[in-house]
């Protein structure tokens, strides 16, 4: 199924609005670098506590972590990162364009869009030459190799490096888990596609400790896998994300990395060119990890099974999602263009879901007039301790909502003549358009009640 390409019009509409700006604008911008608005960085923000409470805070098996960003070096080598974090570099020295080498099938020459580089008369490509993907700086004040630090290019190897510090402080005995949510840092060659793959971005990992050799009766490495692929496609489900949209994708042995056992990403269709894109990959990463820390660090890193007096080195089953892709499906998935009937002209709509949208609701005086704004700043005032809520008293009510249609407001709030007399206000359902009067007093419970369901 062929869906429409709706990236631009999303690009334009979230900076129009407030979620998402290109970074340092005013300089001419940061390449792939995005800052996230008032309303962005709400709804990113609800994407990430909806991923917490499913991982961490309704669990009794997973606990939470917030690792630094800058770690030992050795950290990196153990992990392979320093020596096989690499993407095959091609530049054009004509252009001065430059492309992964094994992507250029995919990549389009700058000064002829029709052909692929190489295929001008005019492109001179260099051989391809490794290029590490990770940011280094240095740490102190004297700028040698003694010093050099890299910006973590994923926040995985934070818990690797924590696992018995977590384990011993908290008592937990496997299978369990630590997850956190965090920034990292690669220097991408080919970024684009406005937030889906960006030098800096923020990831949510969780990494399930699990017994290489469980005892019968036990769950296996092999079925904490197939639970945690169901979970996760689960939450995204949840989240509101179309079913249709999403699917699994198995990597093949050509793109299975070395130390897995298994691996699946949650595939999500953004739809035109972008098309289906990895949005969450479940990995069966082994012992890998946790082995190569062991021997780089020379410390035991073994759990300790006291009932049935044994050592091991956990398998690990890893889940790791995008926080800023799974934005950006959220955003591809709930924007339409629709009409309304009875009104000449249509809307552009965002069909959140309400847990997710960055206001939950709007709130409008009918007029300027007669004791109405005086009433609706009183409502925005109660219900603002509870909700991120708006207030909106310009322009006519139609144009009021479309505004709040058009960032995912869920509800619409308006306070007339009758609301004077009578104490009611009109609520107003963002996706079908129903309307109905709720006594003021009642307002937060009512929405509460809209919210959670």
């Amino acid at each position: 199924m062929s869906r429409p390409d709706v990236i631009e019009k999303l690009v334009s509409l979230c900076k129009r609005r407030g979620f998402i700006f290109q970074s340092s604008e005013i300089y001419g911008g940061t390449g792939s670098v995005w800052d996230y608005g008032p309303l962005g960085v709400e709804l990113k923000k609800n994407i990430k506590d909806a991923w917490w409470n499913a991982m961490v805070r309704s669990r009794d098996d997973i606990e939470g972590l917030d690792a630094a960003i800058l770690m030992h070096p050795k950290v990196w080598e153990a992990s392979g990162h320093v020596s096989g974090f690499n993407d095959p570099l091609v530049d054009c020295k004509a252009c001065k364009a430059r492309f992964r080498a094994d992507q250029i099938g995919d990549a389009v020459c700058p000064r002829k869009p029709s052909k692929k580089p190489g295929e001008h008369s005019d492109c001179q490509l260099t051989e391809p030459r490794q290029f590490n993907l990770m940011f280094k700086t240095f740490m102190g004040p004297v700028e040698d190799t003694a010093a050099v630090v890299y910006l973590r290019p994923e926040t995985a190897q934070g818990i690797f490096v924590n696992f018995l510090n977590v384990q011993q402080a908290r008592r937990q005995k496997v299978p369990f888990g630590i997850a956190q949510i965090g920034k990292a840092f690669r220097n991408e060659i080919t970024p684009g596609n406005f937030i889906f793959r960006t030098r800096e971005f923020e990831q949510m990992e969780m990494q399930f400790f699990v017994d290489p050799q469980a005892p019968e009766g036990k769950t296996t490495d092999m079925e904490w896998f197939e639970y945690w692929k169901a979970q996760r496609m689960a939450w995204h489900l949840a989240l509101g994300l179309d079913r249709d949209r999403l699917e699994f994708h198995q990597h093949t042995a050509q793109e299975l990395a070395h130390y897995a056992k298994a691996a699946f990403d949650i595939q999500f269709d953004f739809g035109g060119t972008l098309g289906s894109q990895e949005i969450e990959g479940v990995h069966h990463r082994s012992d890998f990890d946790l082995g190569r820390h062991q021997e780089f660090s020379g410390k035991r890193l073994e759990y300790v099974d006291q009932v049935n007096n044994r050592r091991y080195i956990p398998y690990v089953v890893e889940t790791s999602v995008g926080a800023d892709r799974v934005t950006l499906a959220a955003l591809v998935n709930a924007y339409a263009e629709e009409t309304v009937e009875g009104e000449s002209e249509g809307r552009v709509v965002l069909h959140l879901k309400p847990a997710l949208a960055p206001i939950k609701a709007g709130i409008f005086p009918l007029t300027k007039k007669d004791g109405q704004p005086e009433m609706a700043r009183k409502i925005m005032e109660d219900l603002r301790s509870v909700m991120p809520v708006d207030y909106d008293d310009a322009g006519s009510i139609g144009k009021r909502y479309r505004r709040q249609d058009e960032v995912g407001t869920p509800y619409c709030i308006t306070v007339d003549t009758d609301s004077l007399q009578d104490g009611t206000v009109t609520v107003r359902d963002r996706d079908t358009l129903a309307q109905e009067r709720v006594d003021a007093t009642q307002l937060r419970g009512f929405l509460a009640a809209k919210l959670a369901g």
